[in-house]
């Protein structure tokens, strides 16, 4: 599965959209994008004002780890219900608090694709769409199970295409390190 699925840009093509979206970010909301080394077994971090990505990520993971987090910082910014799940630690998972979750998770890629629109790039739909997928299978297995197994395993191309859904206003806010909660 090298490239990241079938519909995975080149890498060389990333790297411009992880530059111009990182700096988006930067310029229009003023939230800095660092590029660190994040403790395991996290790949990125956030605390609602700031957005850090693992120094040692492919290119693949560094976009979506970046415009996800980013996607995580809106919603942390307008809900104080968001950051609540964000650090939900309950003994055993309810079919209903992984709805809960499956929405979160949803609606976070959804200002993914928005901020990649944003950017200029409006050709990743498909790829983002099978990375969110991957992403929110993983969570699901991990949160049914405990079991944390290899992320690509997930994997699956062609998924239902997501709708990128327009950034409210908000303003940046620091509240704590996602790497204090359960989202993995």
């Amino acid at each position: 599965m090298e490239g990241w699925g079938r519909h995975a840009p080149d890498p060389h093509y990333l790297r411009k959209v992880f530059d111009k979206t990182e700096r988006l970010i930067e310029d229009r909301w003023s939230i800095p994008v660092v590029i660190q080394d994040v403790p395991s077994p996290f790949t990125g971090d956030l605390d609602g004002e700031k957005i850090m990505v693992d120094f040692n990520l492919e290119v693949h993971e560094a976009v979506f780890i970046l415009v996800h987090l980013f996607g995580h910082t809106v919603q942390w910014n307008l809900s104080e219900a968001n950051r609540a799940m964000a650090f939900a630690k309950p003994t055993e998972w309810t079919a209903e608090m992984l709805s809960k979750v499956v929405e979160y998770e949803q609606e976070a890629c959804r200002y993914s694709l928005q901020i990649v629109h944003d950017a200029g790039f409006r050709d990743l739909d498909q790829w983002l769409s099978d990375f969110a997928a991957c992403d929110s299978a993983y969570l699901m297995h991990f949160y049914k199970t405990g079991d944390k197994v290899p992320f690509r395993q997930f994997w699956k191309d062609d998924a239902p295409l997501m709708a990128p859904k327009a950034i409210p206003r908000f303003t940046p806010t620091r509240w704590i390190t996602r790497y204090e909660g359960t989202v993995v």
